[in-house]
């Protein structure tokens, strides 16, 4: 095992042109992981065993104080963010050196399974895999995080970059506005040169994002005159709500579903004389007759664009066509607060290509980029406008996530804590210097 270690150590980095030292210390950085991993599987079991649906705000602050404890016993300076002016527990915020290249590694503390969901446990399972609640969506990566940093500490190569590590509270249902609970990565990005995140992508270990597309919400709301059926169509009456809001959704399908890497869907419509909704519940209730020209109707809906200038340019084109009404209807298009598109650029291909390189030397194989129609919204995203390059995906993988099948291939647990302790690593010699 030695011998092969050795081997690998001295066969890394071949771009770099790797000294006798430079080796040593990946092999410095090889080992230590090793010899973290099982104490790495324990705080991974804990986190999982906590519950921290994002509205268990006491558990949300549990799994964060775990972390908190982990990052100063390695020498961070650590900070909880509250998230009382956001209707959320908070964020976890770590911060580490003075000098190198400044990077941004992103988690997120809260799962989608609320405190008295059924899974609830860490489950060991044959063949190397584990079920829990947020396993691979995201403790799993937020442990990976916590085990690359203590690498490099043991390495003694920490000191070569400065670190900032955000770990939400509050990624599977964002608290609003905005503007306060996304301050903390905003600000962590504005600070740093690039942003790595820990998601687990699309659950392969041959992927790893660089484009996210955007999520925000749309709702539209159609007005007709109201009148006896038998007069519909007419000069009078025209055409009711109802049909006016069929015009817009086909237009909209005509002419936008062609676009790549755009969709959008009505995921709610209600008509008739007269609704009653309920935001809370995302409930809409309506009653209308056969013989009355409706009067009102609502459509609620989500949009998804790979770009600033995509999401601007659908924004626009659905607002021309709300505003072409039928005869007698009015219509308003409204967009909600979302996610931004974290767009493919140059930088993202280049640390995409350095971190495949590594894995490939690492033995695991080439990384190639998802499409990001299978990558939905993540934090990142508040990021990747602020950095010089940003790379998401480098979490735990697996498959269910968001289900009660979620369950982790723990294979890529060692993989991926060593994948990104040699990439920052590289990034601390000049790796993508221009």
């Amino acid at each position: 095992m030695r011998a092969f270690c050795l081997a690998l150590a001295a066969s890394l980095f071949t771009f770099a042109s790797p000294s006798v030292a430079d080796e040593a210390t990946e092999q410095a950085i090889l080992s230590a992981i090793d010899e973290s991993l099982p104490a790495a599987e324990q705080l991974l079991e804990k986190a999982v065993n906590i519950n921290s649906g994002t509205l268990n705000l006491e558990g949300v602050r549990k799994v964060g104080a775990l972390f908190d404890a982990e990052l100063k016993a390695i020498g961070f300076n650590t900070e909880w963010v509250e998230g009382a002016g956001f209707n959320r527990a908070g964020h976890l915020v770590a911060s580490y050196g003075t000098k190198g290249p400044k990077i941004l590694m992103i988690g997120h503390l809260d799962t989608v399974f609320g405190k008295d969901d059924t899974f609830q446990t860490f489950t060991r399972l044959e063949g190397g895999k584990i079920a829990g609640p947020g396993i691979t969506d995201m403790k799993g990566g937020d442990v990976i995080i916590i085990e690359v940093v203590r690498a490099l500490k043991a390495a003694g190569v920490l000191d070569d970059v400065s670190i900032r590590i955000v770990m939400t509270g509050d990624e599977e249902s964002s608290g609003k506005p905005l503007a306060k609970s996304k301050k903390a990565i905003v600000d962590a990005a504005i600070w740093a040169d690039i942003a790595l995140g820990f998601e687990d992508g699309d659950g392969n270990i041959k992927t790893a994002v660089t484009a996210r597309r955007g999520s925000v919400g749309w709702g539209l709301e159609v007005t007709g005159r109201p009148a006896h059926s038998s007069q519909i169509f007419t000069e009078s009456v025209g055409y009711g709500a109802i049909f006016e809001g069929a015009r817009i959704l086909n237009e909209f399908r005509e002419e936008l579903s062609g676009v790549e890497m755009l969709t959008f869907n009505p995921g709610r419509i209600v008509g008739g004389t007269r609704l009653t909704d309920d935001p809370a519940t995302a409930t809409t209730s309506g009653f209308g007759k056969a013989n009355v020209v409706a009067q009102v109707l609502k459509v609620s809906g989500g949009l998804r664009a790979v770009s600033p200038d995509q999401l601007k340019m659908a924004k626009a084109r659905m607002q021309e066509i709300v505003n072409a009404n039928l005869l007698h209807t009015t219509a308003i298009l409204t967009f909600d607060e979302g996610y931004p598109p974290m767009a493919p650029t140059e930088g993202n291909a280049k640390l995409l290509a350095l971190y495949s390189q590594i894995s490939e030397k690492l033995g695991h194989g080439p990384v190639a980029a998802v499409n990001p129609r299978k990558a939905g919204a993540a934090d990142i995203s508040f990021a990747a406008d602020h950095v010089d390059m940003a790379l998401d995906g480098m979490g735990l993988m697996g498959t269910g996530g968001h289900t009660k099948d979620e369950m982790a291939d723990m294979a890529s647990f060692r993989a991926n804590i060593q994948k990104a302790a040699l990439l920052i690593h590289a990034l601390t010699r000049g790796a993508l210097a221009e």
